[in-house]
C-alpha cells in the first residue's frame, strides 16, 4: 500500500525532478498523515533538495518535524531514529542527535546487533560538530559528547572499551 502512495513521488525521484518529488511527497502527507514512510521519505527528500540547492528550500524546522511525525507513527523503525539523529547533528542540533542515536544504539543493543556503520558515521560527524563548537574539545558541555562518540567508533571497529584500551596500552 505504502509503495503505490510512494509510486509517483519516486518516479519524479528517478526522472531528476527532486523539487518535483518533494511537493508531491509533500501533498501526499498531507493526505496521508497517518503513512509514516511518507513523511519519512517526504523529509529524506526534502533533505537532499536543500543539499542539492545549498539553500534552504524546504525549512529545516518542516524536515525536522516530517522525521518526528514518522518516528510517531512508526516507533520502532531504527532506520528512521537513525536518518533524523543524522539529521539533527547536521543542522548542529547536538543533544538532539546524540540523545537519538543513543536510543538508536539501545535498540540495536535490545536486537544484539553490533554497533554498526551508522553509529560509526555518526561519531565521525559528531567530532566534527564538537570542533566547530569548542575546537579545544575540552569544554564540559562537550566532554560527554566526545565520550559517546568515542564509544561509537571503538564499536565500530569491533571493539568492546576494555579491548580497545588492552590495544591501545600494548607495547607491542
Amino acid at each position: 500500500m505504502s509503495e503505490e502512495i510512494l509510486e509517483s513521488a519516486i518516479e519524479l525521484f528517478r526522472s531528476g525532478d527532486l523539487a518535483g518529488a518533494v511537493a508531491e511527497l509533500e501533498a501526499k502527507a498531507k493526505s496521508h498523515s497517518d503513512v509514516a514512510i511518507v513523511h519519512h521519505t517526504f523529509a529524506e527528500f526534502a533533505n537532499m533538495l536543500n543539499t542539492e540547492e545549498q539553500d534552504d528550500v524546504v525549512p529545516g524546522g518542516k524536515i525536522m518535524m516530517s522525521y518526528k511525525k514518522a518516528m510517531q507513527l512508526d516507533e520502532e523503525n531504527v532506520e528512521f531514529i537513525a536518518d533524523f539523529a543524522s539529521f539533527a547533528l547536521e543542522c548542529r542540533r547536538v543533544p538532539v542527535a546524540v540523545k537519538e542515536f543513543q536510543r538508536y544504539a539501545k535498540k540495536l543493543e535490545i536486537e544484539d546487533i553490533p554497533v554498526d556503520d551508522i553509529l560509526y558515521q555518526a561519531s565521525r560527524n559528531l567530532v566534527d560538530a564538537i570542533e566547530v563548537m569548542d575546537p579545544s574539545r575540552k569544554a564540559s558541555t562537550v566532554q560527554p559528547w566526545l565520550k559517546q562518540a568515542l564509544l561509537w567508533a571503538v564499536g565500530g571497529l569491533g571493539f568492546s572499551v576494555e579491548e580497545a584500551i588492552e590495544v591501545l596500552g600494548s607495547e607491542d
